[in-house]
């Protein structure tokens, strides 16, 4: 016996909608501006590209997390929130400022991956390597930091 026209409809339906489900939640393949300008007002460094790509050997929670309770309950596969519904421009409570969770988070582990491999196969903690110069901006020396 064949399957009905409704069961085929629902069942493609299905399909669909898993599809869909697991593309909104892949990490993209290019990079991400990150600038949070719903929290900075005014940008004082230029904004930062993230490759999801050169990162894909750690876990998604090693930077994705929803605490509750102190534990990281997130898991892949659930909505990412952009980094500004929960961290504020200065901290509060518990919970860091954005610039100082965004700078935790990234440069704790540049620096930790430049202990256990060496420099050269770390990412970069220098201002000036994350934040580009503006246009028609002189760039900053590192020295200066």
């Amino acid at each position: 016996m064949g399957m009905g026209r409704p069961s085929l409809v629902l069942i493609i339906g299905l399909a669909a909608a898993v599809t869909l489900a697991l593309a909104a939640t892949k990490a993209p393949e290019t990079g991400v501006v990150i600038e949070s300008k719903t929290v900075f007002k005014k940008l004082t460094k230029s904004p930062v590209a993230f490759y999801h790509a050169k990162h894909k050997e750690f876990a998604c929670t090693a930077c994705h997390h929803a605490y509750n309770h102190g534990k990281n309950v997130w898991q892949e596969g659930q909505e990412v929130k952009k980094c500004g519904e929960c961290h504020e421009e200065k901290k509060q409570d518990k919970i860091l400022g954005l610039k100082d969770a965004f700078h935790k988070q990234c440069m704790d582990c540049h620096k930790k991956m430049a202990k256990e491999r060496g420099k050269d196969k770390s990412g970069p903690t220098a201002c000036n390597k994350c934040h580009p110069p503006k246009p028609g901006e002189k760039p900053e020396k590192e020295e200066d930091k």
